[in-house]
Order: structure tokens, then sequence, then C-alpha cells
């Protein structure tokens, strides 16, 4: 039976029992659902309906005024026949205030508080107004006083211009969190199989047959398999919900390219920390040894987690960021949040999976004969030069 045969049914047997966990479904589940609600409530958050403002006949004319002053069609106007009209519609619902009185001297009627955003406007209007008497007052006229005061603005030159895309922002916390997740999960999952072979004493009667790095190639190559189904499933339904809700619509994020380099760097990044876990997790014999003896993994992994979210999410291009995106081990949690935020060069990005995937081999040795040497010894830790400096076939 050749040795790529072996591997294919180690990983078989890893993929068949994890797909079948309930623990597995759940996680899988509870992460896609995240990820849709997620999308729906900022559909909701960004589709709530603009304040609405009566305007009686006398007010009528200032309708103009509250539109432009207001912004972003966050204020629609909406004529009444007269103040008594107006005030069922506010005690109603229909209205959040109404504008009574004269355009000169207005009044404002709402049901309990006044926003403040429509409370700001209605002050500029007043404040407008009153400008506009005194103007005439004396002998002026108030339009062209008006048109000169919006015209007398400074003249502003941005040597760096800074552009928050929020659709980007979102995208890079997402599937920095997402790819964090996964490959700690993933990791764990590796280094728990491990300790568990080892502890029931199953390794042994599988190692009767095939080789160590066999045994640990295909356990490495199944749990890959099904972490990669989970992060493929949750990413696909994030990018799903967000084209369809049309979330990007508005943003200069490319989505299909952020959902790839997603899946391809957990990939990469599940390999990279895969093995050094498994390699690692060989050293122990018991359940509970083994968070102690994979802590520093899990460390090399958080750092440049925490970077990438904390700045890699608003400044992609920043120094520290952008090095840790090269950086083997740190590239699958940096990356992806830099791809992102966009406008990272093709050079950047082959650099970063060259680097990555040409320690793969070294992992692979070193992995194969730290696993190879510790995964028959039980009771006691083994050392980690005594498991590399061992010759035990």
């Amino acid at each position: 039976m050749s040795a790529w045969t072996i591997i294919r049914l180690v990983a078989a047997r890893e993929i068949r029992v994890k797909f079948t966990s309930r623990s597995y479904l759940l996680a899988t589940g509870s992460m896609l659902a995240a990820v849709v609600l997620g999308g729906v409530l900022i559909n909701v958050v960004d589709s709530s309906d603009p304040l609405k403002v009566g305007l009686t006949p006398q007010t009528s004319s200032v309708a103009d005024a509250v539109t432009s002053l207001s912004g972003k069609g966050d204020v629609e106007t909406k004529d009444v026949a007269d103040e008594a009209a107006g005030k069922r519609q506010v005690r109603d619902g229909d209205l959040d205030a109404l504008l009574t009185g004269t355009p000169d001297r207005l009044a404002v009627v709402v049901n309990k508080d006044l926003d403040p955003k429509l409370e700001s406007v209605f002050t500029a209007i007043a404040q407008q107004q009153a400008l506009s008497a005194q103007i005439e007052g004396l002998g002026g006229d108030p339009e062209k006083v008006a048109s000169s005061l919006l015209s007398a603005v400074p003249k502003v030159t941005q040597l760096d211009p800074a552009e928050t895309d929020g659709g980007k922002v979102v995208a890079a916390y997402i599937v920095g969190i997402l790819i964090f997740l996964g490959l700690v999960t993933a990791g764990q999952l590796v280094a728990q199989g491990v300790v568990e072979e080892k502890t029931s004493r199953v390794v042994e009667l599988l190692l009767a047959t095939i080789s160590p790095w066999q045994l640990m190639a295909g356990k490495v190559l199944g749990i890959g398999v099904v972490g990669l189904t989970q992060i493929a499933v949750v990413v696909a339904g994030g990018a799903g919900t967000a084209s369809i809700l049309g979330l990007v619509d508005t943003s200069e994020l490319n989505l299909g390219a952020t959902a790839i380099s997603a899946i391809g760097w957990f990939l990469i990044g599940f390999t990279t920390y895969a093995l050094a876990l498994a390699g690692l997790a060989a050293l122990v014999s018991r359940q509970e040894e083994v968070s102690s003896v994979i802590s520093p993994v899990i460390m090399l992994m958080t750092l440049p987690y925490v970077v990438g979210v904390s700045i890699g999410t608003w400044e992609p291009d920043n120094p520290l960021v952008v090095w840790l995106s090269r950086i083997p081990f740190c590239s699958p949690l940096v990356m992806p949040i830099r791809i992102a935020g966009g406008g990272v060069p093709a050079w950047d990005v082959l650099l970063a999976v060259g680097l990555s995937l040409a320690i793969i081999p070294v992992l692979v040795w070193v992995a194969g004969r730290l696993y190879s040497n510790a995964v028959l010894q039980t009771g006691d830790r083994v050392k980690l030069l005594q498991a590399f400096r061992a010759d035990r076939g």
C-alpha cells in the first residue's frame, strides 16, 4: 500500500469522525448564524427610516432649508393641512416633529423629546431667519448675504487624505476574527487528537502497520479538510449575505478577492500551525497537559491577530502591519486583513505566500521528528530536546 493511500485513509477517518461530531456541527452553525445575523443587523441599522417633519402652510417655505441642513436624506418634510392636523400626526407617531408659527418666528411641536439632529437643524434655520431680518432692517439683500456666507469657507489642502471605507473595515474585522478562531479551533483538534490516541494506546496499534509520519500527515490533512470546510461555509454565508442585502454596494471592497484570500490564507495558516502543534502535542500523554505544551504556539498566533484587528483594520499600510504580514506564522493572520483593506501589491502577497510555503518543508521535518520520537513514550512529559535528538526510526 502506497504512502499516499495510507495518508488518505487516515485523513478519511478524521474527516468522518469530525463531520459527524455534534460539537463541530454546533460550532459551525453558530459561526454561520453569527455572520448572517450580523449582516442582517447592519442592514437594519443602515436602512433606518428618516426623521419626518410636518410643515403647516405658514412654514412650508422652510422645507428646502430643513432638507439641505439635515443632509444625506436623514430628514423628510411633509405638508399638513393645519396645525391641529399636524399635532394629531405627531401624537400618532406619524411625524417626529411639527414646525408651526411663521418663518421668522418658528415653533416646534413634539410628542416627547426633540431629536438632537432636528434641534440643531431648527436652531440653524431660526438663526438664519433672525440674520435675514437684521439684514433687511439695514437695507441689505438677505439672499446675497447668505450666498456670500456659504461661499466664505477656507480652502483645505490634504497632504495625506485619509478615507475610511466602512465596508472594508467591517470585512477586515470579520476576516481576522474568523481566521483566528478557525486556526485556534482546528489546531487544538489536532493537538487533542494526538494526545487522545496516545493516551488510549490506539497509536501503538496504528504504528504497527504504518509509519509515524504517515499517521501525523493523515491527521493534519483530515482535520485541515474539516477546518477548511467550516471556514468556507462561514465565509460563503457572510459574503452571500453582504451581496444579497447590498451591504457593500457603496464600498470599494472587493468581496470575491477578500473571501478567496481568507480561505487560502486559512489553509496556509492551518498547515503551518497544525504541524507545529502535532509535534508538540506528542510530547505529553494527558489531555490536561495539552494547553501547557501548545501555549507558546497559541501565543504566537495571538500576537499578530491582535495587531491585525486593532491596527490593520484601520491602517492596512502601517509599517508594523506590513512587515508582520510578510513573516511566516504571522502572514496568515495579518495579510488577509490587509487584502480586505485593499491596495496590497500583488508582489507583496506573492512574497508572503512564498515565505510561508518555504518553511512548511522544514516544519514537516521538525514536527515529524518530534512526533516519531515522542508519540510512543507515555508517562512524564518528554523534553523537547530529548525528543528532537532521539533516534527511534
